[in-house]
């Protein structure tokens, strides 16, 4: 339709985040599915339906530092000469003992003006209200100086942005991983369609069915604090006290043009 964009070649760099982690799927690349694979079963379906050619890259990988993202997924990203490109960084900096906020966005803004000046669409993320989490609120401040220079640098490169930081259903721990780090498959389907409304492709996608909430007793609570504790929070701090990654070893999941179709099957395309 008039009026509509229509992407052909949409490239995603990121962390765990974009990767996919929280959003399960076997029969994919490192296991996951995520809000990125889902937006671009979308674009796919749409190019198809304009007799347009399609391929999506997504680099992502869990647990990059925005050093890391820059250094491995910068130059591969706009190689491929893409006409969309979202990028989220920074929330794994955010979370270490101490970090340089001022150096960090002007790492974060070099990245964005190559991105922009190739001319591709660009949109990227603020952080989200960590206001809700027990955990993660402590850094709440930290959160909201990163936002504002993040929303600097988009309006100085003409990014387009998803504010995350507002999006308050996330403050419904159903839309959550069990590890309360990542988001859940209703978390990441809720994302891809924020992220589509934000760029104005429509779509035919819904929010995923929560589960019945229900209040635990002490004793459940308990209990599965201990688990969270036992399962993720433990092992997250043991790899930030070794120097290792959750992403170590791991590879892009689709380091070159792919198209995954509605149906999930994947098949690789070819490069408009």
């Amino acid at each position: 339709m008039p009026g509509v964009p229509i992407y052909s070649r949409f490239v995603a760099l990121g962390d765990s985040f974009t990767e996919g982690l929280g959003d399960p799927d076997p029969r994919r690349p490192n296991g996951v599915r995520g809000w990125a694979d889902r937006v671009a079963e979308v674009l796919g379906s749409q190019a198809s339906t304009a007799e347009r050619e399609f391929g999506y890259a997504n680099f992502a990988i869990r647990g990059r530092k925005l050093c890391g993202v820059l250094a491995e997924q910068l130059e591969p990203a706009i190689a491929l000469d893409p006409d969309l490109v979202t990028i989220y960084v920074g929330a794994n900096d955010i979370m270490r003992p101490s970090v340089d906020l001022d150096t960090l966005a002007e790492q974060y803004d070099a990245a964005l003006a190559r991105l922009a000046a190739t001319g591709a669409r660009l949109l990227v993320w603020t952080a989200f209200d960590p206001g809700g989490s027990a955990t993660y609120r402590l850094l709440r401040g930290r959160f909201a100086v990163y936002n504002e220079l993040v929303r600097e640098s988009a309006d100085r490169h003409g990014a387009t942005i998803v504010d995350y930081w507002r999006l308050r259903e996330y403050r419904d721990w159903r839309l959550w991983d069990e590890d309360r780090m990542h988001m859940g498959p209703a978390g990441h389907q809720r994302m891809a369609i924020e992220v589509l409304d934000t760029l104005g492709v429509e779509h035919d996608l819904e929010p995923l069915p929560l589960r019945e909430l229900t209040t635990p007793t002490r004793v459940e609570s308990l209990r599965t604090n201990a688990e969270w504790l036992r399962t993720s929070a433990a092992p997250w701090v043991h790899r930030r006290l070794t120097g290792r990654s959750s992403g170590d070893g791991l590879r892009p999941r689709y380091a070159t043009y792919t198209r995954l179709d509605a149906g999930d099957d994947v098949t690789t395309a070819t490069r408009t």
